[in-house]
C-alpha cells in the first residue's frame, strides 16, 4: 500500500497538538510524515523537523517556503494539516487551498465570520478537501449516536443539553501568565473566548449528532475575574434548523470539572447520554424502558461505529484514537478521488469547512446576543 504524503504547519517542539497530529496521522498507516514547517523560528523549525527524520530539504523555515518548495514537487503533498495559531489560519489555509492542496485546519478555522465564508467559496470553487480538527465527533459511540438518531431510533429530536467546561482558568493568580492571558485578549483571541476555545467543541458535537445546525440563539457570557475582556462562562440557548431546542454551557472556571465535554439529546422515543472522560459508554434510554449501557466495540453496533473502533471491547480508547479517526477519513477520501471514484457527501465523514463556518457562524450570532441582553440571535449563514 502507497502511503499518502502529508506535512504540517506549526506544531513544533514542546507543541501539544503538534505531537497530536503527528500520532494521529500516522495511526492507521494512511499518511507518511514528508514536510513540515515547524516553528516561528526558521532555524529552530529546520532543526526540530530533521530531528524528527524529515529530509532536509522538507524541513522549511516557513510556511511560505514550504507552500514554495512542494507545489511544483512530483512528490507533493496529499494532506497539509495547519496547526499555527488562530489568527494565521485563515491566511495559511487560503494559501494551500488555492494552490491545489487538500487541507485540515485546527479549529477555529478563522477569526472572522466573513473569512470563513471566503474559505468555503474557495473550497467550493478548487473541489480541494477543507477539513477542520473537529476530533471529537471521531469517538466511536458519538459516531452511534449520530447513526441511531439518523435510523428514527430516537424518533423526532425535541431538546439537547451540551456542555464542554473545566476549572483550569480559574485562578486569579494567572492573570499575567502569558499562556492563559493571551485568550481573553481580544487582540489575540478575537471576539470571544471560551465560547470559541471550547463552546464550539460542544455545538459541533451537537450538530453532528442531530444533524442539524444552529438557526438563531440567545446568549449570556460573563467574564468572571475582572482582570478579562472576553468571557470565561457562557451560557447559550439555540433553536436548530429542524425544530429541536439546546442548552449549551461552557466554562473556564468550573473548578473540579476536568475535559466536561458532554452531550444528551432527546427524542420523543427516548434519550441518549455521552460524556467525553467515559467515552466506551452510550447511555441509551427507550422511552418507558430501563436504561440501557452500550459499550464500544459490541455487536450490534452501526458500522460506522465499529469501523471508528481499534481495539476490543473493554479496553481504553481516548481522544488520539478518535482524531486519528478525522485522519483515517480523509484518507478515504483522498484515496477514492486518486482512484477516480465518486464522493458524495454521504461519503463524507470527518467536519468540513462548512461546519467550520458555521462555528464562526454560532461564534458572531452568540457575542451580539450577549451583547443586546440575550436577545434571540439569527446565525448569518
Amino acid at each position: 500500500m502507497t502511503k499518502l504524503s502529508w506535512g504540517i504547519v506549526g506544531g513544533g517542539e514542546g507543541s501539544q497538538i503538534g505531537l497530536a497530529h503527528r500520532m494521529c496521522s500516522a495511526l492507521d498507516d494512511k499518511f507518511q510524515f514528508s514536510a513540515g514547517a515547524m516553528d516561528i523560528n526558521p532555524e529552530r523549525g529546520n532543526e526540530y523537523g530533521v530531528r524528527l527524520g524529515l529530509d532536509a530539504d522538507r524541513a522549511y523555515g516557513s510556511w511560505q517556503e514550504m507552500l514554495d518548495g512542494e507545489k511544483n514537487r512530483a512528490d507533493r503533498l496529499d494532506l497539509v494539516t495547519v496547526a499555527t495559531p488562530n489568527a494565521t489560519h485563515f491566511e495559511i489555509t487560503k494559501a494551500f487551498l488555492e494552490n491545489g492542496f487538500h487541507v485540515l485546519c485546527e479549529k477555529p478555522m478563522t477569526m472572522t465570520l466573513e473569512e470563513a465564508k471566503e474559505i468555503v467559496a474557495l473550497q467550493e470553487k478548487t473541489g480541494q478537501i477543507c477539513a477542520v480538527n473537529y476530533g471529537y465527533s471521531g469517538y466511536p459511540m458519538v459516531r452511534q449516536m449520530r447513526d441511531m438518531v439518523r435510523q428514527g431510533e430516537l424518533g423526532s429530536v425535541r431538546s439537547f443539553v451540551a456542555e464542554f467546561s473545566h476549572g483550569f482558568h480559574a485562578d486569579a493568580a494567572d492573570a499575567d501568565n502569558p499562556r492563559v492571558r493571551w485568550r481573553y485578549d481580544p487582540k489575540q483571541a478575537g471576539i470571544s473566548a471560551q465560547f470559541a476555545d471550547c463552546g464550539i467543541h460542544a455545538l459541533h458535537l451537537a450538530s453532528f449528532v442531530l444533524g442539524q445546525n444552529p438557526k438563531k440563539v440567545s446568549a449570556d457570557f460573563a467574564a468572571c475575574l475582572d482582570s478579562r475582556e472576553l468571557e470565561d462562562d457562557a451560557l447559550v440557548a439555540l433553536r436548530m434548523e429542524d425544530g429541536a431546542v439546546g442548552r449549551l454551557w461552557s466554562s473556564s472556571i468550573a473548578i473540579g470539572r476536568m475535559h466536561g465535554l458532554t452531550l444528551q439529546v432527546f427524542g420523543e422515543k427516548g434519550g441518549l447520554r455521552w460524556a467525553q472522560e467515559q467515552p466506551n459508554q452510550l447511555y441509551w434510554n427507550p422511552i418507558n424502558q430501563s436504561v440501557q449501557i452500550l459499550e464500544r466495540g459490541q455487536n450490534g453496533l452501526s458500522q460506522s461505529s465499529l469501523d471508528a473502533s481499534r481495539l476490543t471491547i473493554g479496553h481504553a480508547e481516548g481522544a488520539p484514537v478518535a482524531f486519528a479517526n478525522i485522519y483515517k477519513s480523509i484518507a478515504k477520501d483522498i484515496d477514492a478521488r486518486k482512484a477516480g471514484k465518486p464522493v458524495g457527501a454521504q461519503d463524507i465523514d470527518y467536519p468540513t469547512a462548512f461546519d467550520g463556518m458555521v462555528s464562526m457562524a454560532a461564534i458572531d450570532a452568540t457575542v451580539r446576543s450577549s451583547k443586546a441582553d440575550s436577545v434571540w440571535t439569527d446565525l448569518n449563514i
